[in-house]
């Protein structure tokens, strides 16, 4: 394993190197604007709970999830959390970086109250369904999607 980065909230100063890390998330994808991707982390950073984190090992971004915590209105108003967009950079999967950041995203849920969290993945990423049953997430559920846009903006 390499040294251990450091786990923290994503900063503006960080965007540039996280459109890059989304690549390795969904490779051609066309990324969003400079301004819109600003906007979308300060959204993120001021709805209570929820964060984009980053696995930063000497100021270069290896890993990232985005948490999401919603407030709920069933099980005695408890929140529950979404981990969305899990991607390690390619040269560094297989080391326990993205194990480590779903465990911190997993104590910033609890800590908030939540009483479940969910997370959605392709259903042929079997690299990712192996990654969150050894994380101790469970198959329980089935989802359902209905996308306004197309599946992939692969860049031409």
């Amino acid at each position: 394993m390499t040294d251990m980065p450091e786990l923290r909230p994503a900063k503006a100063a960080d965007l540039p190197a996280l459109q890059i890390l989304y690549q390795h998330l969904i490779p051609g994808e066309r990324p969003a604007s400079p301004d819109v991707a600003e906007d979308r982390l300060t959204a993120l950073a001021a709805y209570p709970g929820s964060a984009v984190l980053v696995a930063d090992l000497a100021g270069d971004l290896i890993a990232t999830v985005t948490l999401i915590i919603v407030p709920n209105m069933t099980r005695g108003g408890a929140p529950y959390a979404f981990i969305e967009n899990v991607v390690t950079h390619a040269d560094f999967r297989g080391q326990g970086h993205g194990t480590r950041l779903l465990s911190e995203a997993e104590r910033r849920a609890w800590d908030a109250g939540c009483y479940r969290i969910m997370i959605v993945s392709g259903d042929h990423n079997s690299t990712a369904h192996a990654l969150y049953r050894s994380a101790g997430y469970s198959g329980s559920k089935i989802g359902f999607q209905k996308r306004r846009i197309a599946d992939r903006h692969p860049v031409r």
